[in-house]
């Protein structure tokens, strides 16, 4: 009996681990990440082209009407939810104002195209038109320049530059007698006062908005107290003087009933330009013609002062040059973001071309696991082979046979989505091939083994009944 004892067998040993590389932690993490850039870049592209932008506005006085304009220019832009904001600094008066922009402390300002001219000055639009009125007494026209000129005229204006400019357009700055011969009028006198006075004209200087506003001629043309001459050389004058325009007195303009003047008057004038700085950007000049364009009646001060904005002259030889962003709104020539940064956008797409292949290569690099070679499997498939060796049974076999092509299942999908790479291929396939054969063998081995021992057990069985 214990000659015919079988020896026990080994314990097959346990099947070795293999390692899986994976890069899902190294995904998540960067995919986070590309999120968290991506808002970044969102969220400083918006506050880029939504960041405030402060502008310096140089006034005068402070309740005059280059302050209160400012005031309103300043609400309405608030109003609108527009980007620009104004800060208002007043000055002493409006030479102070446009000596303030002369040195680039303030980025807008209101002048008078008499004023000394900054060179960096760019107009944005022109706020009020300043009228020269050439008044006489009732019955005594002036017809002429050189008639005017022997008069004793008195200035009604609201300041000395009014009498300056009166006595360059006469010629009579060098003359001894300039300064009798034109004359500020004393505040508060009437056309008939100075008349009364021995004056044989008087020149008022006015805002158009307030001349159409005052009552006061109305009540001298009932009394037939003057007389409204023409300045039969207006464009002569405009011509030799580029701040001063050539302008027109409208029928009825001084009084509804009865008509003054009766017929249009042509006289020369002068203009009140809001003006901004040369090296102000388009962008933002576009912006603030834009609002000041679309809100004429919120900007319009109750005396009338800007009343009747209009655009400004955007000719090349005009006295003051338009700055080139109200030009592009005033002649619709506003560009769109993609034209005018179309040269910058496609330096930014060549530059973020090359930096995304860049960071596309540190990306694959981190993120990336190399593909296993086809010929690192095999031995796993020896490992199969080892094994095989203490497998006693069929069902050993089988599942020996069962995780053979369970590596071989991978092996197919890991080549069809690239995690496995066709590098030793071949190996893989000689060591498949001979692991199965080898299984083959063993299985037809334990067959026979099995068939030849079944007559032996039943042999035994027979003797020891027979013995019993």
């Amino acid at each position: 009996m214990s000659a015919e004892a079988r020896t026990p067998h080994p314990k097959m040993p346990r099947r070795r681990s293999r390692t899986v590389k994976s890069n899902r932690a190294q995904i998540l993490l960067f995919s986070i990440l590309t999120l968290v850039l991506t808002a970044a870049v969102v969220w400083g592209g918006r506050t880029l082209l939504r960041n405030s932008e402060t502008l310096v506005f140089a006034v005068g006085e402070t309740n005059g009407p280059e302050a209160r304009f400012a005031a309103r220019l300043a609400t309405v832009l608030k109003n609108n939810s527009s980007r620009l904001r104004l800060k208002i600094v007043p000055n002493g008066d409006n030479a102070k104002a446009l000596s303030q922009f002369d040195r680039k402390e303030a980025n807008l300002a209101i002048l008078r195209t008499d004023a000394r001219i900054p060179p960096r000055a760019r107009a944005l639009a022109i706020l009020e038109h300043d009228l020269l009125l050439l008044i006489s007494p009732s019955g005594k026209k002036i017809k002429t320049i050189a008639e005017l000129k022997k008069k004793k005229i008195a200035v009604i204006a609201d300041s000395e530059s009014g009498t300056a400019l009166v006595r360059n357009i006469l010629e009579l700055s060098d003359t001894p007698d300039a300064a009798t011969r034109v004359q500020m009028a004393p505040p508060g006198q009437t056309f008939d006062q100075l008349f009364a006075a021995g004056f044989g004209a008087v020149i008022k200087i006015a805002h158009a908005s307030q001349i159409v506003k005052d009552k006061s001629y109305e009540q001298y043309a009932r009394r037939g107290g003057f007389a409204l001459n023409a300045i039969e050389s207006a464009k002569a004058i405009a011509r030799k003087y580029p701040a001063i325009s050539e302008e027109t007195v409208a029928t009825g303009m001084l009084s509804a009933s009865p008509a003054l003047p009766a017929e249009d008057v042509d006289t020369i004038g002068l203009e009140w330009l809001l003006v901004a700085q040369s090296k102000l950007s388009t962008t933002t000049v576009g912006d603030l013609a834009r609002i000041i364009y679309e809100n004429k009646a919120e900007l319009a001060l109750p005396d009338g002062f800007a009343s009747k904005i209009e655009p400004a002259a955007t000719d090349k030889d005009a006295f003051i040059v338009a700055h080139p962003g109200a030009a592009e709104y005033i002649n619709d020539e506003t560009k769109s973001f993609v034209e005018r940064y179309s040269d910058l956008m496609y330096f930014a797409l060549a530059a973020l071309s090359i930096i995304g292949t860049i960071f596309a290569a540190i990306y694959a690099k981190i993120t990336r696991v190399a593909p296993e070679k086809a010929s690192q499997l095999a031995t796993a498939i020896l490992d199969v082979g080892e094994r095989m060796e203490y497998a006693n049974s069929l069902d050993a076999l089988d599942e020996l046979q069962d995780e053979l092509e369970t590596i071989l299942r991978g092996v197919v999908i890991g080549l069809r989505d690239g995690t496995i790479s066709s590098d030793g291929l071949d190996t893989f396939k000689l060591g498949y091939e001979f692991v199965r054969d080898e299984i083959g063998l063993r299985r037809e081995h334990l067959k026979r083994h099995a068939a030849d021992h079944a007559p032996d057990d039943k042999v035994v069985v027979v003797k020891t009944a027979q013995s019993a």
